[in-house]
């Protein structure tokens, strides 16, 4: 399965987006609300600037407290995206989100987001892509 295929599978519409600028606790307010793990930092939705995930906001919580939530996610955002393309493996974007020990990836198609795909996406799409190869096979043995 094509990270495309993935993208065009998926209930949620649009990517998630702050601003640069925006406070750690309101991101971390738009994370619970929007029930999601990470967060694309953009200034116009298109083009990333960073990232910002639950763990990062717990990190820090960790090691300064809440004050940090007063910091601007600029300041806390992972700035060197790892990506993909539309045109990619599915398992390819798994291996790589494994071995990178993250879980949110954006999807690139030039200098331009057109999605965001997650451990969780990629995961479902691989257990359908495996359930339909069982169902083929099973058929085929059975004759029909």
């Amino acid at each position: 399965m094509l990270v495309h295929q993935i993208l065009k599978d998926k209930t949620i519409g649009g990517i998630q987006t702050v601003k640069p600028g925006t406070s750690v606790g309101d991101a971390a307010r738009f994370l619970s609300e929007k029930k999601i793990g990470a967060v694309i930092i953009s200034e116009d939705g298109v083009h990333p600037a960073g990232i910002l995930s639950e763990r990062d906001v717990v990190s820090e919580l960790g090691k300064r407290g809440t004050p940090c939530l007063d910091d601007v996610v600029d300041n806390l955002m992972t700035t060197k995206l790892v990506t993909c393309k539309p045109g990619d493996r599915a398992i390819q974007v798994l291996q790589v989100m494994t071995e990178g020990r993250f879980r949110h990836m954006p999807v690139m198609e030039g200098d331009e987001m057109v999605g965001v795909v997650s451990i969780g996406d990629v995961v479902k799409a691989r257990l359908d892509e495996l359930s339909s190869q069982a169902d083929a096979l099973k058929n085929m043995i059975m004759g029909y």
